[in-house]
């Protein structure tokens, strides 16, 4: 398979891992906090190392080929921090009550009120994330067209922050309704959003494909990854009560992460 093709075979797991909540939420009926609270945590923990350690590196060392050090330096840290800022910025036009990760327990959506105001909560839910998750596809899939270990790497880390996302969108839907294949429908519309990222940034962005746009890539893919991590993924993850574990969840994403770049 050409490595465009695992590019959109990754980025299409890493959205679809959305179902997996739903799943969770039907055999559950409530969220399993220390799952989730150190699946989170691990998840920052692959973001974050892989961010400083492998890709701001990398992205350095592709301005380094059109420009000097000194240059190559600050293109590199303007990319970083102007990715998030546009990112911050796409995230802050999502209103605060439906961000994916505000995520409630069941017993907090079963006294919410009436069956009506909770399927609302589930439909503004799904699309909030899909939303989110757009540009995720196109991170997804250019760091996997650049390099496919690294991809790969970003997938599962942003498969497992996606797998409370799905819960947030099937839970109200569930709860409301009690019908299984409304909710895993509309989580499966909010995780499609991630495959469609991909779809654009093959059409747009592939054809103009130079050594500095890799650069930028590489840079903006880190200041996404960082800046998720710390204002989403490990706010939720300890907002789920089992701090010791997010820690814990973060500290083995690292060690995983760091032991799998050495032995690629």
């Amino acid at each position: 398979m050409s490595n465009v093709g695992v590019a959109f075979l990754n980025t299409a797991l890493a959205g679809l891992a959305t179902m997996l909540g739903a799943v969770i939420v039907f055999f559950t009926g409530s969220d399993n906090k220390k799952f989730l609270s150190s699946a989170l945590g691990f998840s920052a923990g692959v973001m974050i190392y892989i961010s400083f350690m492998e890709m701001m590196p990398m992205a350095t060392e592709y301005f380094q080929k059109t420009m000097g050090e000194r240059a190559a330096g600050l293109a590199t840290l303007g990319a970083f921090f102007g990715s998030m800022a546009v990112f911050g910025l796409i995230s802050h036009l999502v209103p605060e009550a439906d961000e994916p990760h505000d995520l409630k327990s069941g017993e907090e959506m079963e006294a919410a009120g009436r069956e009506k105001a909770l399927e609302k909560v589930g439909i503004k839910s799904a699309i909030a994330i899909g939303v989110h998750n757009f540009p995720e596809g196109m991170v997804t899939f250019m760091t996997t067209l650049l390099d496919p270990a690294v991809g790969v790497s970003i997938a599962i880390a942003i498969a497992m922050h996606n797998i409370p996302e799905g819960i947030g969108v099937a839970a109200p839907i569930y709860f409301a309704t009690g019908g299984k294949k409304k909710a895993l429908w509309l989580t499966f519309l909010s995780g499609v959003s991630e495959p469609l990222g991909a779809i654009l940034a093959y059409l747009v962005l592939r054809p103009f494909l130079t050594t500095t746009l890799f650069g930028i890539v590489f840079a903006a893919i880190s200041g996404i990854m960082v800046l998720i991590s710390f204002d989403e993924l490990l706010p939720a993850s300890r907002a789920y009560g089992e701090t010791h574990l997010s820690l814990v969840g973060v500290i083995f994403g690292m060690l995983v992460m760091g032991v799998s770049l050495i032995i690629l």
